[in-house]
């Protein structure tokens, strides 16, 4: 899987920020707010022995909760993060209440996905309608925009505040791209192309319609309706990654989604929110990779797979054409099929299934198309 500095540093010699750790974010935080605060806009209820008048900074994830944190848990599965987490205050389920670590306060609602996305619109109230230029302006080419000699900007492309741009980046006529960002050295973005709440490393190719950093997914799903979740992580493209026409990857929730270096990504693919891309996978066309899911290095996915959420896939392995994994895929593994299995076992299955239709044909009292006469 990527290492921690591969998931820290878009790539080596990238052009300025290159350590996204040191970027100024593309969403204004509000608050400090009190925990009781919290409480009252995620509509959860303050645990036992917890301190209202405590001093909340930010929305986390569990893993990444320290003091000042809010965190959720919504999902069984994170259990262990649960009990190993730093975060403040946690919202929780009653059933799971129990579960919050001392030093937590548990914030307990019977919605904790709601809950969070609450609280997510309270410290981030801007996050729905994210800044891409300035309002109002007339030129294409925003003057707090920072490029390097050797950029050329072709006629329609929009440069947005604060963006920076390497030298001998390419932006094709009509592309966008939005407040913030960072492109590297020797990039092509594609005509028509759009990149946003995006760091990006060198020479990376966005070919035509490309969309990067636009919403993930997420809705806390309920019987009223399903509410908008936030999403304020951003998008980060390793060095020598290639990305085909009218292909989409969204930004993270709270983490960063990530394509390791020289990745190569076919046209009309589907990257979710907080994927996490190992470095030289091969992702060919159609693929569809769902939220939170994990690739390794050097992973292949053939044409129309995809993947559940929250799985892994580990280093070397390959997905046949079709296939749909819906479990954690060990390192150097081939499957194919729906759910995906091991190759050698999909193929005997076809194969059995394919005599048995033979047979079915032939069996007395059947014509040719194998029903009965």
């Amino acid at each position: 899987m990527l290492s921690l500095s591969a998931r820290e540093h878009i790539g080596s010699g990238s052009f300025s920020e290159s350590d996204p750790m040191e970027h100024p974010g593309f969403f204004e935080r509000a608050g400090p707010f009190p925990l009781a605060e919290v409480a009252r806009a995620a509509g959860a209820e303050l645990g036992p022995g917890a301190d209202g008048e405590l001093l909340i900074s930010d929305v986390k994830p569990l893993a990444d909760a320290g003091r000042g944190h809010v965190s959720f848990l919504d999902n069984r599965k994170y259990l262990p993060q649960l009990a190993n987490t730093r975060a403040a205050a946690c919202l929780i389920s009653p059933a799971l209440a129990s579960r919050v670590p001392a030093g937590t306060a548990a914030l307990v609602t019977a919605t904790p996905y709601h809950g969070f996305a609450r609280a997510l619109q309270l410290f981030y109230p801007d996050a729905l309608r994210p800044k891409v230029s300035r309002a109002g302006s007339t030129v294409p080419i925003d003057p707090t925009a920072q490029l390097e000699e050797g950029v050329l900007i072709e006629p329609g492309a929009v440069i947005g505040p604060e963006a920076q741009i390497g030298r001998g980046t390419v932006v094709a006529a009509g592309a966008v791209i939005g407040y913030r960002c960072t492109i590297g050295r020797d990039c092509y973005i594609g005509p028509g192309a759009t990149v946003t709440h995006a760091l990006i490393g060198n020479r990376v190719i966005l070919h035509a319609g490309v969309r990067i950093g636009q919403d993930g997914f997420g809705f806390a799903m309920g019987p009223q309706g399903h509410l908008k979740v936030p999403q304020i992580g951003r998008v980060i493209i390793q060095d020598d990654v290639e990305i085909g026409a009218n292909t989409t990857i969204d930004r993270g929730a709270l983490n960063d989604t990530i394509i390791g270096e020289g990745t190569k990504i076919d046209n009309l693919v589907q990257i979710g929110h907080n994927v996490v891309i190992g470095r030289h996978c091969v992702i060919v066309a159609h693929c569809g990779i769902s939220g939170s899911t994990e690739l390794g290095d050097f992973v292949v996915m053939g044409g129309q797979s995809g993947t559940v959420g929250h799985i892994k896939i580990g280093t070397g392995a390959q997905i046949a054409g079709a296939s749909h994994p819906k479990d954690d895929i060990p390192p150097g593994a081939r499957v194919g099929g729906t759910p995906a299995r091991p190759l050698k076992d999909w193929a005997r299955e076809l194969a059995v299934l394919s005599r048995l239709a033979k047979q079915g044909r032939h069996a007395p009292g059947t014509d040719e198309g194998g029903s009965e006469t």
